[in-house]
């Protein structure tokens, strides 16, 4: 296993520490800024969750410096991203930070998208993300940053930054869906 998939695979290994740490009661007080309070967990989490996000653009960095792009790490790259954001997505909703029904559009989207994408895979087309679905990964990797964040340094400006960021992440979430499918219609239907 090359150097980009091990670093994607450690993308994959971090969610489930992220997670436990975002949901489990630990009761580590709270950080202040200002005014502002976060609890301590939020924000380890917070930190953890953008650790795991630059390993997408590390990953594909070493992948094209190497010339270690494989087929492995065009199906492993996206997924891991899905997983990462996924999670955090529903964990946003369990905290009261994002509104179910953009989570349910922006996690809809991931499956019908991977779902297309298995299909493909099996007629032996492996699909690499385009520029737009990675705008709809970074723009989901900020939202989701800003929002496990409470909104710092924002907030401080009252600038509802993580609101207008998880709009923004919706958008080209919908957005960059139909596009897929628009430009990958024609595989889908002659893999039927």
């Amino acid at each position: 296993m090359n150097l980009p998939n091990k670093i994607t695979i450690s993308r994959i290994l971090l969610i489930p520490v992220f997670m436990v740490i975002m949901l489990v009661p630990f009761n580590w007080g709270e950080l202040t800024f200002g005014s502002e309070s976060i609890l301590t967990t939020h924000f380890v989490g917070a930190i953890l969750f953008i650790v795991a996000s630059t390993t997408d653009w590390i990953d594909g960095y070493y992948a094209r410096k190497l010339n270690q792009v494989t087929n492995l790490g065009k199906f492993l790259d996206p997924l891991a991203d899905k997983l990462l954001v996924s999670a955090a997505l529903i964990i946003l909703v369990d905290l009261g930070a994002a509104p179910s029904w953009m989570v349910i559009l922006i996690i809809s989207r991931e499956f019908a998208v991977t779902g297309l994408r298995l299909v493909l895979a099996g007629e032996g087309e492996v699909v690499a993300a385009n520029m737009l679905g990675k705008i709809k990964t970074w723009t989901q990797i900020i939202a989701i940053s800003a929002l496990l964040l409470h909104n710092l340094p924002f907030e401080f400006m009252n600038i509802p930054f993580a609101t207008i960021s998880l709009w923004v992440a919706t958008f080209f979430t919908v957005y960059s869906g139909w596009d897929y499918f628009i430009k990958n219609k024609q595989a889908f239907v002659n893999s039927k």
